[in-house]
């Protein structure tokens, strides 16, 4: 222990040597996989103040992200220069940490510098999702009580080219999970938090089923929403979506809904059950990550015509134009 101080300056001349060793000295698992777009390999990565190489790009032990899942956080997409929505998505995440009793949270404007660095030193510019994280911060020692969080939070911004997550084309196929949604009596889901274990659970029986995802039901059986979005369905014309009580208030869901009512259709939100969703003339799910994506099969029965469905196309449409021009710009040239 009279030399730790020493290992601590030598750990990134370690690192650096392995990096070149002309000898493996790593496992077959420490072997890097393929990525699904090669070029987020070298990337830089916001973490608690500082741009980081992807490989660097760690939190503390002691974090309660890594504690106790205690962060909360925000998806962003990028369109032609522009993060759409970063207002609204801002206002949620502030919300969120003032509903978790965070302490020493960063402004506004830090957490958009930081935006606005992470994406600009990485030229990332168009295609782009971004990850916001913040976390209640580091710990003094490990426990679960706030009280031992004495560093301020960890701000987190991981920035990826990545394309809508679906196939926002072809549809995808969906499956009920068993997993029901939390109720706001447990877990209020007006709070994005990153404690996600509810939707992993369902997603994990989505995949075993072989689906692109999973239905959850709240605990009375009705239909929330997705592991990972809204849903819509569409009936003789009218559109139809679940009330945001057991389900998050999704920002993509509210454009959708206003998009769809600025255009002259029907929208209404009350409770569903899955048997409506399988006679559904149409449904789709919403979400920053996936944006729309039609549903053409649920529990294996087809929906309308197993293709995408008319408005869901339109909306489509109006959403991609409203993305491509609306949103707050990069400052690129003032920024760093």
């Amino acid at each position: 222990m009279e030399l730790y101080d020493l290992l601590q300056e030598c750990q990134p001349f370690y690192r650096m040597l392995k990096r070149h060793s002309l000898t493996a000295i790593v496992s077959k698992l420490e072997l890097d996989p393929v990525l699904p777009l090669e070029k987020n390999r070298k990337i830089l990565v916001w973490v608690g103040g500082q741009l980081v190489p992807r490989e660097d790009a760690k939190v503390s032990v002691f974090d309660s992200i890594v504690q106790g899942g205690d962060g909360v956080w925000e998806g962003l997409r990028i369109y032609n220069g522009k993060i759409f929505k970063l207002d609204e998505h801002l206002d949620r995440l502030f919300d969120s940490a003032k509903a978790m009793a965070f302490v020493n949270i960063p402004t506004r404007d830090e957490v958009k510098h930081a935006i606005f660095s992470t994406l600009i030193v990485n030229g990332m510019l168009d295609c782009v999702h971004v990850r916001m994280t913040l976390t209640r911060g580091k710990k003094v020692t490990s426990g679960m009580s706030p009280s031992l969080n004495l560093y301020g939070c960890t701000l987190i911004i991981l920035a990826e080219w990545k394309p809508p997550v679906y196939n926002n084309s072809s549809g995808i196929r969906l499956v009920t999970a068993s997993t029901r949604r939390n109720s706001p009596n447990c877990l209020d889901s007006k709070i994005h938090h990153n404690n996600l274990i509810n939707n992993i659970l369902a997603k994990v029986e989505g995949n075993l089923a072989g689906a692109d995802d999973a239905i959850m039901l709240d605990v009375d059986g009705f239909v929330s929403e997705t592991n990972a979005t809204n849903i819509f369905l569409v009936k003789k014309g009218v559109i139809f979506t679940p009330h945001p009580d057991f389900c998050l208030p999704g920002i993509t869901r509210r454009t959708v809904i206003d998009l769809a009512r600025e255009r002259g259709y029907t929208v209404v939100e009350r409770r569903i059950s899955i048997t409506e969703f399988y006679t559904a003339d149409e449904v789709w799910t919403t979400g920053t990550m996936g944006e729309i994506t039609p549903v053409v099969e649920i529990d294996g029965r087809s929906i309308g015509e197993s293709v995408a469905g008319p408005i869901s196309t339109k909306l489509q449409g109006y959403y991609a134009e409203l993305a491509e021009n609306e949103g707050v710009s990069i400052p690129v040239n003032d920024c760093l």
